[in-house]
Order: structure tokens, then C-alpha cells, then sequence
């Protein structure tokens, strides 16, 4: 072959590869191996390629053709469905694609904060008899990495693939989720796809399109500053300026780090060193510091010697904020984050028989230091248990001011819509399930807008009207009050029942599975069978159900009485547990609330104070934690029925 022809066949194969590699078919994370798409609706797979390349997708007998736009962007609908699999899936363009083991059933967005994002891995003790069962390759999990984008809506997610529920995968799976499908599953039989699309303290605006901020100027002027990336870049070496110094003071001049024996040695000698009982919440309360800084706990135990030369769990309940825990000298492991549940586990060797000295070294950088009295702190091996709470030696470290707050990008304003929600869109599916407000609950006014705008937005961009959108109430947190007062909590549980106003929308009342001390309470399956009866009616389609615990109808004040009408009450109304009506609290002209006697009469409440002759106003459950608030219905599902939400109504003046 001469120069010329060499020539041309290598620019002719140089320009075939080129248009090749531009012309390679893609499709987003969601259409990938294991995927579950929705049943019995038309069917949307998309994705990318050269302008004007032909795409055909072949798929359970069907096989349909597009053209790609100038964009290089191609979207085709299919025929809906009905329930069944696995399938594969060909995608040809060019070059070709194969989708491995498609299940068709119902497919679920399960987004909000940490209680939706809260993995069945913290609940794994609670749970380990279902955890064990779990095998079921017909409920999968797409667990959505966490990402933000002050730059507008992404087209694609950065990873992501889809699990078969096993002991072994669902440790990552939502928890809420889960049991929500797992009830799916056994109502229906069908595939339950879960999109898991949830971050750890994200406040409602962080979800919201840009385009749908117009409403909130303030969120909007956030949103503005923010897309600067040098206001951006300012903030970030700010903070991190901020935080190193502050964690350089607490290693440098925490002492014991750097006597001659550090206090983790167990041949230091603590016999000095003061007493304390734990756990306790907030060790300020029995004589420990209240300033920030580091403070070490000390106890020494006897173990048995057959519970060593084997592993051994420690556990040690949920500590404020983060700690390093030692056992007879060595690291037994460390966590940064007070709300994780801490359990270490301990490796043959690490106990021996006779004395063992367990040393917590705790650094609390703001607010109260302390330990949850409400978890577990033990030591297991070999079958035994050996009790931790009691009495611990302590001993300040150091002490120093509160660590400064720091800005997180990942809470700005549409920040986690262009992230981890814009890329889903266009995928089909059944419904939300939303676990979120935590992060609103100072803004409650705000919220009673910003909470439906969401819902609306999310519809449009699904460019599904009646999309199903479901939610969870708060539940109750922070301590009991013994009288009625203000709580931002309540008014954020009325912003959320006052969104029931919107179709197809559905709440989970959950103020009584809430813990005092835990904004994440472990109990997530009552959880998710509450958000499955809601699902069940908004959904499914089931009329005839009881799908939600009373819901405040009207209010009638005549007299000295309050008299409350309520939905969702078909079954009767009953006092959980028997005896008197509580949780009602009534006010007159001067606004006072004060606890109410209350009644139930056929399927309403009569509810009325000697103190308030003229009440304007009632509340029930009107709490950060409304422990005591009894009323509920009858409920085939929860022997001791579904309780009310907590609500408030005032008279309207004539």
C-alpha cells in the first residue's frame, strides 16, 4: 500500500472511531441491571447520543424506535405493562445495550432527611429477626448518592446501582422504606422498586426547583448569593480555618493526651479522679462540666474468663458528640457524629480475664455533653453480659468555648433538586414517601406554603398531577412538659396535617413512636405499616379502610364546651390503654391554654376547662413530645388503633 492510500485508510479509521465514540448510546444510572420499572402505565427510557441517531429499545415484545434531538438527547415511551419479570432489555443505537433482570411492579421515591435516610444498619438490633428474613429479589433498592449542584438540574446521577433485598444488602436500605415495601409486597405480590433519595438534615427548600422559589424571597436572595462561587469558596476556607483551630486547641491542650501516662493507659492511676453515675443526658446535671471541650470517663470491670479469647461487642449507647473509647489500652474505635448508635466490636485478645479498664475519651464542641440514658451500655461475649451503667471515674480534659457553626452547602436552596432529584424525573413511578421537617420546624409559618409548593413542584416535574405524595408527621421529641406552652414541633405537625388540603396526599401520625432524647427514633416498622395504610387508600384506590387515625373535621364552641368533629373515624374513637381523655388544652380571649377535661361522645370529643368559661381556642397534642395524648380509632392492623394528629382550631369571629 502506497503513502497515499496509508493515508487514507488510517484518516478514514481515525474519523470512523471518532463519530463512533460520539455516537456511543447512554442511559442513566436508574436504567440499569436489576431495575424495577412501574407497572401499568406508560414507560419512559431515555438517555443520550449522537444528533439524529436512530435508537431502538426492544423490550418484552416490544420494540420501539426514536431519533435523537440536536441535543444528542433521545426519550421514547413504551406500552404500560403489567407486573412480572426479570426481562431483559436492548437498547441499540450504534452501539448496543443490555438491561439484565428488569422486574415491572411499583416503584416508590422514598426522599426527605435522616429519618428516611436512617439505614436498617442503626435499627439492626431492633430488627435482627427481619434482617435474617429479608431474602427477596422482587423488593430492590436504588440508594441515590448524595450530591449537590449550585449550577442547575443534572441530567444524570454521579453512581448508583439497584440491590435485591438479603441480610446482607439491606443493611443499606431505609429503613422506613423497607417495611413500607416489604407491606407492598405482602399485600400485592408485585416488584417494589425503592428510590432512596434522602440526606441527613436537609431542609424543604434544598428540594425545591429553582423556578419554584419565586414565593420565598428570602430562599430565593440565599440562592442568588450562593450560586457565587467565590462567596462559595470564601465560606469554605473560612470554616475550615475555623474548625482546624479549634480542633488543634482541643489535641494540643487536652492533658490527657500528653501526660507522662496517657489517661487511656490502664496502668495510669485514676483513684483521684471524681465519680459520676451513667448515663445521664447531660453530665452538668451530677457535677461534670458544663463548658465545651473533652472530658474522659474511666471504668474498670471484671470479665469473666469465659468470655474472653473470643470477639466481644461493645456497646455504649449514643454519646454528645464524639468519642474515642479504649479497652485496657488499645483503640477499640472511634465515632464523629452524636446521633450513631455506638457499637464497637472487639477483636480475641482484646479482654482479659479478671480486670479490664474501659476508657471513654468524649469531646462535646456544643450545647450539653452527655450519654443517652435511653440505650443500651454493655459489654457481651461468649453468651454473657456484663451491665456498664453505674459509676465511672471522670476528669476534664480541657475546656474551651463552643466549636463555631459552620455553613453546609448541601442545605442551600435547590441545591438537592438540581443534585439527586432532577436526574429521576423522567422515571416513572407510583408515588413519594417523604420523612422530613425536622429542619423547618423554626420556620413553621413558612412551611405551611413552602411543604405544598414542594408537592406541586415535584408533580409538574414528574409531569405526573396526581402523583401520590405521603408523609410522616414528627414525632415526638425533647422532653415531656407537664404544662401546655408553645412548641415550634406542633406548629410544624399542623403546617403538615394542614397539607392534607392537597389531593392524593396522605400522613402518617407518628408522635408516639417518638423517643424524648432521640431525634431518630428506632422505631421505624410501625413507621412504615402507618405510610403502607396511607399508600393503601391514596394509592391502591382502597376506600373502605382505616388508612389514618382521627383527623380534626370541624369545631363547635358553644357555651363553656368545645365540641370536635373528626374524619377518619369509621371504627369509633377509643382512650388507648382505658381511663381519661388527655392531651387537650383549651384557651379563652387571653390566649392561656391549660389542660382541658375531655370526653368522648359517639364519634366526637367534648372538651372544656372550669378555668376558661369562654374558650376561643383548643389544641390537642400540642407538644414538642405529646406523651400522654390518648385518643385514637380502632384499627384492624395496630390492636390498639392509630392515634389522632395533634392539631389546634380557634373560633372564627363573626
Amino acid at each position: 500500500m502506497d503513502c497515499k492510500k496509508l493515508f487514507g485508510f488510517l484518516l478514514w479509521l481515525f474519523l470512523l472511531s471518532g463519530f463512533e465514540g460520539r455516537g456511543q448510546v447512554r442511559v442513566p444510572r436508574l436504567i440499569s441491571d436489576g431495575m424495577v420499572l412501574q407497572r401499568n402505565v406508560p414507560i419512559h427510557i431515555w438517555g443520550w447520543a449522537s444528533m439524529g441517531e436512530e435508537i431502538t429499545v426492544d423490550f418484552d415484545g416490544e420494540k420501539v424506535k426514536t431519533t435523537t434531538n440536536e441535543d444528542g438527547r433521545w426519550l421514547l415511551t413504551l406500552n404500560p405493562k403489567k407486573a412480572g419479570g426479570p426481562y431483559n432489555m436492548e437498547i441499540d443505537g450504534i452501539n448496543h445495550i443490555e438491561v439484565r433482570n428488569v422486574l415491572i411492579g411499583d416503584v416508590w421515591v422514598c426522599s426527605g432527611q435522616s429519618n428516611m435516610e436512617l439505614p436498617m444498619e442503626r435499627v439492626r438490633e431492633k430488627y435482627a429477626d427481619v434482617i435474617a428474613n429479608s431474602k427477596n429479589d422482587l423488593i430492590r433498592q436504588f440508594l441515590v448518592p448524595v450530591r449537590y449542584d449550585f449550577n442547575g438540574p443534572r441530567d444524570n446521577l454521579s453512581s448508583g446501582h439497584w440491590e435485591a433485598a438479603s441480610p446482607m444488602t439491606v443493611l443499606s436500605f431505609s429503613a422506613v422504606a423497607y417495611f413500607f415495601a416489604k407491606e407492598i409486597y405482602d399485600r400485592y405480590r408485585v416488584p417494589v422498586g425503592l428510590i432512596n433519595n434522602a440526606v441527613g438534615g436537609s431542609p424543604a427548600e434544598a428540594w425545591l426547583s429553582a423556578d419554584a422559589l419565586g414565593e420565598f424571597p428570602a430562599e430565593l436572595a440565599t440562592a442568588a448569593r450562593f450560586a457565587n462561587s467565590a462567596y462559595r469558596d470564601s465560606i469554605s476556607a473560612a470554616d475550615k480555618a475555623t474548625g482546624e483551630k479549634w480542633y488543634e486547641r482541643v489535641w494540643t491542650e487536652d492533658k490527657g493526651l500528653h501526660e507522662e501516662k496517657p489517661w487511656y493507659d490502664p496502668a495510669y492511676d485514676a483513684s483521684s479522679w471524681q465519680s459520676m453515675n451513667l448515663p445521664v443526658f447531660s453530665w452538668a446535671d451530677q457535677g461534670g462540666p458544663a463548658e465545651n471541650g473533652v472530658v474522659w470517663f474511666r471504668k474498670e470491670i471484671d470479665v469473666p474468663a469465659a468470655m474472653t479469647g473470643q470477639p466481644a461487642k461493645l456497646l455504649l449507647g449514643r454519646i454528645i458528640d464524639r468519642d474515642s473509647v479504649y479497652v485496657n489500652g488499645e483503640l477499640a474505635g472511634t465515632s464523629g457524629y452524636q446521633w450513631l448508635p455506638r457499637r464497637y466490636e472487639l477483636p480475641p485478645g482484646m479482654l482479659k480475664p479478671g480486670k479490664n479498664v474501659v476508657v471513654v475519651r468524649v469531646i462535646n464542641s456544643s450545647g450539653r455533653g452527655g450519654f443517652d440514658p435511653e440505650k443500651t451500655y454493655s459489654l457481651i461475649a461468649g453468651g454473657q453480659t456484663i451491665d456498664l451503667t453505674g459509676s465511672w471515674k471522670y476528669k476534664v480534659g480541657m475546656m474551651t468555648s463552643p466549636l463555631p457553626s459552620t455553613v453546609s452547602f448541601l442545605y442551600q436552596p435547590t441545591v438537592l433538586f438540581n443534585g439527586m432529584l432532577a436526574p429521576l424525573v423522567n422515571y416513572t413511578i407510583k408515588g413519594v414517601i417523604w420523612y422530613q421537617g425536622e429542619a423547618n420546624a423554626s420556620r413553621a409559618d413558612e412551611y405551611r406554603r413552602m411543604f405544598p409548593t414542594l408537592i406541586n413542584n415535584w408533580r409538574v416535574r414528574w409531569r405526573q398531577a396526581e402523583l401520590p405524595f405521603l408523609f410522616v408527621q414528627l414525632a415526638g421529641f425533647m422532653p415531656v412538659r407537664d404544662q401546655p406552652s408553645e412548641s415550634q414541633w406542633a406548629e410544624l405537625r399542623e403546617a403538615q396535617r394542614l397539607t392534607l388540603a392537597l389531593p392524593l396526599t396522605g400522613m402518617a401520625v407518628a408522635f408516639d413512636l417518638g423517643v424524648w432524647s432521640d431525634v431518630h427514633p428506632p422505631d421505624k416498622e410501625d413507621v412504615g405499616k402507618r405510610l403502607f395504610l396511607s399508600a393503601d387508600h391514596v394509592a391502591y384506590g382502597k376506600a373502605n379502610i382505616i388508612y389514618s387515625g382521627p383527623l380534626l373535621h370541624s369545631v363547635r364552641i358553644g357555651h363553656n364546651k368545645v365540641k370536635i368533629s373528626f374524619d377518619a373515624v369509621e371504627s369509633g374513637l377509643i382512650v388507648k390503654g382505658g381511663g381519661e381523655l388527655h392531651g387537650f388544652a383549651v384557651a379563652g380571649a387571653d390566649n392561656h391554654f391549660v389542660w382541658a377535661k375531655a370526653v368522648i361522645v359517639g364519634k366526637k370529643v367534648i372538651a372544656w376547662s372550669d378555668e376558661v368559661p369562654h374558650p376561643l381556642a383548643v389544641r390537642y397534642g400540642w407538644a414538642d413530645n405529646p406523651q400522654g395524648a390518648n385518643l385514637y380509632n380502632r384499627d384492624h392492623l395496630f390492636n390498639d388503633g392509630l392515634p389522632a394528629s395533634p392539631f389546634e382550631a380557634r373560633k372564627v369571629p363573626k
